[in-house]
């Protein structure tokens, strides 16, 4: 019995994880023309080592609870050990009763300049400013995990957005672009700003529904599942008709038009053309995948 207590110990203490990602990196660096430089693939798998082996927050996380995501990055140019790119950031959740994903995040950073030399440590901390690298990647990641944590609970992720809120902090006397208010540019304060406006209260609400009473239940009540998710677009349309053109708004539907399209397009047969209305208005940038709505 006692060997079996220690092997038991053993066997759990392999499936819990401090850690919460289960990341992937790619350097894209053919616009430099020297792709084979060895300090790519030495930022590629520095980054990978980060984002999979650090503990961002205190909680514990089993193999199955690891949210996926993706960094691509773009080197644009370079200068001995100062990089000048971009980052585009992608993650995901699962959709429960099924085997099908749903996007948490889907979002191209331009601002991403920052400096690296071979095997220099890659330190996280939220209230010191240890390198734009650092920063960027970290702020996303807690970003992720406040999407997440929102996806499954009313403001369920509060706690992540105000630590990402201690790196926007951290950062912006040292770092510069992305991390300014730019009024209703894009930037990285502007986005963890809006998540924790009380001006945006609404946005996480339908957010929270959206997945819970929408994607959460087409495996049992497909029809109940996209009257859910017509009233969530009828709860932004209510948002953007409150702050209209805002970096959150249109982050959101970066993330989710094309699984929007899909759902509208398939499944029980309603009346949607009062929703493909307002998202004409919310998110005319997406006007091609509205139009092609079908149902």
């Amino acid at each position: 019995m006692k060997h079996f207590f220690f092997a038991f110990v053993f066997f759990f203490s392999l499936q819990l994880f401090p850690q919460e990602f289960n990341g992937s990196v790619t350097i894209d660096a053919r616009q430099t023309g020297q792709i084979r430089l060895r300090v790519f693939k030495i930022l590629e798998e520095s980054l990978e080592d980060f984002i999979n082996q650090t503990a961002f927050t205190d909680e514990v996380f089993t193999d199955l609870q690891k949210i996926e995501c993706s960094f691509f990055i773009t080197i644009n140019s370079f200068d001995s050990d100062n990089f000048t790119g971009n980052i585009q950031v992608q993650a995901s959740r699962p959709v429960f009763g099924g085997v099908t994903k749903t996007s948490l995040l889907n979002v191209r950073d331009q601002d991403f300049n920052f400096s690296y030399t071979e095997n220099q440590p890659l330190i996280y901390d939220v209230n010191n400013f240890q390198s734009n690298l650092t920063s960027v990647v970290s702020f996303y990641l807690l970003t992720i995990l406040g999407l997440d944590a929102d996806s499954f609970a009313k403001n369920g992720g509060d706690n992540f957005h105000q630590l990402a809120r201690q790196i926007v902090n951290a950062a912006q006397p040292n770092a510069g672009a992305g991390w300014q208010q730019t009024g209703i540019g894009f930037s990285r304060f502007n986005l963890n700003n809006d998540l924790l406006s009380q001006n945006f209260e609404r946005f996480r609400e339908v957010f929270y529904d959206y997945h819970i009473n929408g994607l959460d239940v087409m495996h049992k009540d497909l029809n109940m599942a996209k009257q859910n998710i017509l009233s969530a677009i009828e709860g932004l349309k209510a948002v953007n008709d409150e702050r209209p053109n805002s970096v959150l708004m249109r982050v959101f539907f970066d993330t989710k038009a094309g699984e929007i399209q899909q759902i509208l397009s398939g499944g029980p047969k309603l009346n949607i053309a009062q929703t493909k209305e307002h998202l004409y208005r919310i998110a005319p940038v997406h006007n091609n995948k509205w139009r092609k709505i079908q149902n």
